[in-house]
C-alpha cells in the first residue's frame, strides 16, 4: 500500500529533476537569432579592378577579417579542418558522445590523482566551437564549469537543428581566430601566405588548419619549426581520416612553404590614400565604422601599376647618369595613366617610394601642383586651332599656319620686355604650326599665346578640367613655357580629350562600393549568400569641345 502511494512520486521525481536540470542549464541561454550580431566585423577591403587586394582597413576592435563562401575555400582546407577538429562532423548531432566520455574519463582520472574535482575539458566538435565562440559571452566562454559545458552542448545541438552542416562549417572557417590578428581563413591566407584562400594548396591548407588550437604557439612567423611540426600532425590526421594516401602526405610534408614577406601590404599607397580620402567624402565616420564587409573595387589595374612603377624607376636612374658623373639630382617623379574614353585611373605613381621620408615620398606628386614645362603647349595650340578663337576677322589658324621662329621681344603686364629663346638657342625662321609643336619650339609657343590671349587659353583649360589656372592677371606670356602650376592628374585627363574626339573626361578611381555582410534568412544564417548594396560612380562626359584642322 505504501509502495503504491510512493510510486507516483518515484516516477515524477526524475522528471522533475530533469526539468530542474534543464532549467538550470538553459536559463538565459543565448538565442540563435542573435548569431549575426556576434559575427566578427569584416575589414574594409580596397581592391584593384580585378578584385586583387590593395589594402585592408582594420576595424578599431578586432583584426583582419573577410568572409568568403564555402565554395571558394579549397577542399583540402575543409578536409584538414574536419580531420583535425571533428572527424565525425557530418555525422554527429553537434557533439560527439564518444569524445565527451573520453574527456570525462581523462578528467576523472586527473581528479583522482590530484585529489580534487577537475571540470570537463576537451572533446569539442566544430559545432560546439562555433556555439561557444559566437553565442556565449566572453565571460562565460572563459569559464571551465559543468554548466558552461552543458550549455555549449545544448547550443550546438540547436545549431545542428537549424543550420546545415555546410553552413556551420562555413561559420567556423570564416570566424575562427588563426593568429596574427587574422579572423577566418581568407584573412589567415592573406596574412601568412600573401594570397587568397582559394589559391592555397594541400601543404598550405594543412598548416592553416593546425593553427586554431594554439595560434600563438604555432604562428609560422614566430616559430616556423613548431608550425611545420603541427602541419605534419594535421597531414597525418588527414591520412587517418582517408582524405590522403601516403604519397600525397609525404609530398605535402616535403613542400617548401613560402610565407608572406609583408603580412599587411599596401599596394600603390598613394592611390590607396587617395581612395580613402574619397571614402571620407562619400560616407560619414559612423557609416565607415559600421561598414564591416565593405569592398571598394577601384579602377586601378595592378599589372599596369607594376609597369608604371618600373618606368618611373628606370627614368630616374637614367636621369641620375651623366657623362660627368654628377647626375641631375632628380629624386622624385610621378605618373598617371587613365582610360581616355571615360577617365578611369589605371595606374598612379605619386612618388618612387611612399615610405622615403628623406625625399617626402608620402607626398602625392600626381595631385600636387607643379610647373608642367612644355607639356602645356599642345593645349595652347589646341586653343589657337579652335575656329572660335579668331581675332579681328582673321581666318582661324590651321596646322599649316606659318610662324616666325626668330628672336622676338614681348611686352609683359608690368611693362617689361620679355624675349624667349628656344631650348637649344637656335632660331629656325619660318616654321609651320605642326613643326613648331612637334619640335616644342619656345618662341612660336609664346607667339601662339600672344595670339590666343591668356583669357582664351584659360577658357579652354577650364573646359578640360584644369583647376589651378584661374586668374589670368596672375600670369604672363611665360605661361606658354610652363610658368604656371598644374596637377598631373588633371593634365593627363586634359590630354585624354585629344584621344577621344575632343570630349572632356573626369578622372575617377572607384568603380563600386559593395557591402558584403552576412544576413539572416528565415531558415537560418545565409553564410553562402551575400547581401549586396553597390554604389557605382561613373565618369562625367561634359563640356564637349572639338579640335578642328586640316
Amino acid at each position: 500500500m505504501r509502495l503504491r502511494k510512493l510510486a507516483p512520486l518515484l516516477l515524477t521525481a526524475p522528471v522533475a529533476l530533469a526539468a530542474a536540470g534543464y532549467a538550470w542549464v538553459a536559463a538565459d541561454l543565448p538565442s540563435l537569432d542573435a548569431l549575426p550580431s556576434h559575427l566578427n566585423q569584416p575589414s574594409v577591403r580596397i581592391t584593384d579592378r580585378h578584385g586583387r587586394l590593395l589594402y585592408e582597413v582594420l576595424p578599431e576592435a578586432g583584426g583582419r577579417h573577410a568572409v568568403v563562401p564555402l565554395g571558394s575555400i579549397p577542399l583540402a582546407l575543409r578536409q584538414a579542418t574536419i580531420a583535425t577538429e571533428d572527424s565525425g562532423f557530418y555525422a554527429n548531432p553537434g557533439f560527439d558522445p564518444a569524445a565527451i566520455l573520453r574527456a570525462l574519463w581523462i578528467d576523472l582520472r586527473a581528479s583522482l590523482q590530484q585529489g580534487q574535482l577537475q571540470t570537463p575539458a576537451g572533446g569539442s566538435t566544430i559545432t560546439q566551437q562555433v556555439a561557444r565562440n559566437l553565442l556565449l559571452s566572453p565571460e562565460e566562454r572563459g569559464q571551465r564549469s559543468l554548466r558552461r559545458k552543458l550549455r555549449e552542448l545544448l547550443l550546438a545541438w540547436r545549431l545542428t537543428q537549424q543550420l546545415s552542416k555546410d553552413e556551420i562549417l562555413a561559420l567556423y572557417l570564416n570566424q575562427t581566430y588563426y593568429g596574427g590578428l587574422a579572423y577566418g581563413v581568407e584573412a589567415a591566407s592573406q596574412t601568412f601566405f600573401g594570397k587568397p584562400v582559394s589559391e592555397l594548396d594541400l601543404a598550405e591548407s594543412a598548416l592553416l588548419a593546425g593553427l586554431p588550437q594554439a595560434p600563438a604557439s604555432y604562428n609560422p612567423f614566430t616559430d616556423p619549426e613548431a608550425a611545420q611540426a603541427r602541419q605534419r600532425v594535421v597531414l597525418g590526421l588527414m591520412q587517418r581520416a582517408g582524405f590522403l594516401d601516403d604519397d600525397q602526405r609525404l609530398l605535402a610534408e616535403r613542400e617548401p612553404l613560402v610565407f608572406a614577406t609583408t603580412p599587411y601590404p599596401m599596394q600603390s599607397p598613394h592611390f590607396v590614400m587617395m581612395v580613402r580620402a574619397q571614402l571620407d567624402n562619400l560616407f560619414t565616420a559612423a557609416e565607415l565604422a559600421q561598414g564591416g564587409g565593405m569592398v571598394v573595387r577601384t579602377t586601378l589595374d595592378l599589372d599596369w601599376q607594376a609597369h608604371a612603377e618600373r618606368a618611373v624607376l628606370r627614368q630616374l636612374e637614367r636621369l641620375q647618369r651623366s657623362e660627368d658623373g654628377l647626375g641631375h639630382n632628380v629624386n622624385s617623379a610621378a605618373l598617371v595613366a587613365l582610360d581616355p574614353r571615360d577617365g578611369q585611373i589605371l595606374a598612379l605613381v605619386g612618388s618612387p617610394d611612399y615610405f622615403d621620408g628623406a625625399h617626402d615620398g608620402a607626398i602625392n606628386m600626381a595631385l600636387a601642383p607643379r610647373q608642367p614645362g612644355s607639356a602645356l603647349k599642345p593645349i595652347l595650340y589646341a586653343a589657337a586651332l579652335d575656329p572660335g578663337q579668331t581675332a579681328d576677322g582673321r581666318p582661324p589658324w590651321t596646322a599649316a599656319t606659318m610662324l616666325l621662329d626668330v628672336s622676338t621681344a614681348f611686352l609683359t603686364q608690368d611693362g617689361k620686355a620679355y624675349t624667349p629663346a628656344n631650348y637649344d638657342l637656335v632660331e629656325h625662321g619660318p616654321v609651320l604650326v605642326r613643326q613648331a609643336l612637334a619640335s616644342s619650339l619656345n618662341i612660336p609657343a609664346v607667339i601662339t599665346l600672344d595670339h590666343v590671349g591668356l583669357d582664351g587659353l584659360f577658357e579652354l583649360t577650364t573646359k578640360l578640367g584644369i583647376t589651378t589656372l584661374q586668374d589670368p592677371q596672375s600670369y604672363d606670356l611665360s605661361l606658354a613655357l610652363g610658368g604656371g602650376a598644374v596637377r598631373l592628374i588633371e593634365l593627363t585627363a586634359a590630354y585624354g580629350a585629344f584621344a577621344n574626339g575632343g570630349y572632356r573626361v573626369v578622372p575617377y578611381s572607384i568603380l563600386e562600393v559593395t557591402d558584403l555582410r552576412l544576413f539572416m534568412f528565415a531558415n537560418g544564417i545565409g553564410i553562402l549568400s551575400i547581401g549586396v548594396e553597390a554604389l557605382r560612380l561613373s565618369a562625367v562626359r561634359s563640356d564637349a569641345f572639338f579640335i578642328e584642322g586640316p
